[in-house]
């Protein structure tokens, strides 16, 4: 019987959560929605800093390298076309500006 009574336990708590969830939710609705804390460039150099770091420290097992690897390697490719795009841009900015001082 007490198996029962965690069983059924167990399936309420979800909708127990559910619902300490959805008032909170509905007062915030009324009221300014607020926009959640952005990710910056910052923040995704961080993220490739801590995933180096944590297969250096053998975090994942070995057939989770390959994937970890290939999110690396993403994550790293756009941090790298992300500079290089400001980099030209800051170029451009400086171009600019010594054109328009003569």
């Amino acid at each position: 019987m007490a198996k029962k009574q965690n069983a059924k336990t167990k399936k309420e708590q979800p909708e127990m959560a559910e619902q300490a969830v959805a008032p909170e939710a509905s007062a915030e609705a009324g009221q300014e929605q607020q926009v959640p804390e952005s990710v910056n460039l910052s923040d995704l150099g961080t993220l490739l800093q801590i995933v180096d770091l944590a297969t250096q420290r053998g975090a994942f097992r070995g057939a989770e390298l390959s994937q970890v690897g290939a999110v690396f390697d993403k994550l790293n490719a756009f941090l790298t076309y992300v500079q290089e795009q400001q980099a030209a841009q800051n170029e451009e900015a400086g171009e600019a500006e010594a054109a328009s001082e003569e």
